[in-house]
């Protein structure tokens, strides 16, 4: 399904990159022998998806802090099955050089990225997508930026847990049919679950089910922490209302942790999709150093941009 013409597309990158360097080898690599498979890997991903659905913009959002510290300050068994023992993200190592040489290649090519100190890209994504007035696509690979999407903007997930290739378009009749919960739902729905990839709990007795039964009955959080309160016991399946009294202090955090931020300080992006290269002489030197003339090709093919003087690999 193409994106609506005029729309915004936003990449949660580092879901991207990650997948990337797992589904390329790393025996691919350039002249000197460093490992090249998440670079060329992403930009194949890049090209594809422009191809499919023709965004008029696009923005590439990065990690500036992976695990921000008021996130950790409420919850601080967030993301901490990924802490590497020097108190870094847990990075494969021959990846971590190669984010550098993605973001040099994406400035060289002119296609916008940014990442903001102290947040995620998911609240980079939230940001751009509240202030954006028209249609906007997210992609990822990560269930926690369903809760953006929205019918009547429409803000739709590009969701590739499956495969770039296999990418299925999510709106809120897709996160419904899913999860049985209203569309904008699923932040709440995952503070009661829980979602283990993130270190996030879940209220101790509270699946799938119950977490969507809940929802569904009282609408927010805010609504069943109100009813919690009170002495009314309608809408809570038999013996749950003590579970979520018990939790009462995670349910009060994790919401807080699970909500992307809408605040984070996005400078003015120039992020129309490029019709022309910005630096070709730097995208030159990054194609020979790196040896990526094909995957900066086809990229360059879906911009509908020609990459002058090609360098064979």
């Amino acid at each position: 399904m193409p994106s609506t013409s005029g729309s915004l597309m936003l990449l949660d990158t580092p879901s991207l990159y990650f997948r990337a360097f797992y589904g390329v080898p790393e025996s691919v690599t350039a002249p000197d022998g460093m490992p090249v498979n998440a670079v060329r890997g992403l930009l194949d991903f890049i090209g594809f998806l422009v191809e499919r659905h023709r965004p008029a913009r696009l923005v590439a959002c990065m990690d500036a802090d992976w695990r921000p510290a008021f996130r950790v300050a409420l919850l601080p068994s967030y993301k901490a099955h990924r802490l590497a023992p020097t108190g870094g993200e847990t990075v494969p190592d021959a990846l971590t050089p190669q984010v550098p040489v993605i973001e040099a290649l994406l400035d060289a090519i002119g296609i916008a990225h940014v990442g903001v100190a102290g947040f995620e890209a998911d609240d980079v994504i939230a940001t751009l997508t509240h202030r954006c007035t028209g249609p906007v696509d997210v992609v990822t690979g990560d269930r926690d930026l369903f809760q953006l999407v929205r019918d009547d903007k429409p803000v739709r997930i590009v969701y590739t847990a499956r495969g770039v290739g296999k990418s299925e378009v999510v709106d809120e009749a897709g996160v419904t049919a899913k999860y049985g919960i209203p569309g904008r739902a699923y932040a709440d729905f995952a503070v009661l679950r829980g979602d283990p990839s993130d270190g996030l709990p879940g209220v101790a007795g509270v699946g799938e089910k119950t977490a969507a039964a809940l929802v569904s009955r009282f609408g927010d959080l805010d609504a069943l922490t109100k009813a919690l309160d009170s002495d009314d016991e309608a809408g809570f399946p038999a013996g749950t209302r003590n579970k979520l009294r018990a939790a009462r202090d995670y349910l009060d955090a994790a919401r807080v942790v699970v909500a992307t931020r809408i605040d984070a300080d996005v400078p003015k992006l120039d992020d129309a999709l490029p019709t022309g290269i910005r630096d070709a002489e730097a995208l030159l030197d990054l194609v020979q150093r790196y040896g990526v003339a094909s995957p900066v090709q086809r990229l360059l093919t879906s911009l509908r941009i020609t990459l002058p003087q090609p360098t064979d690999e």
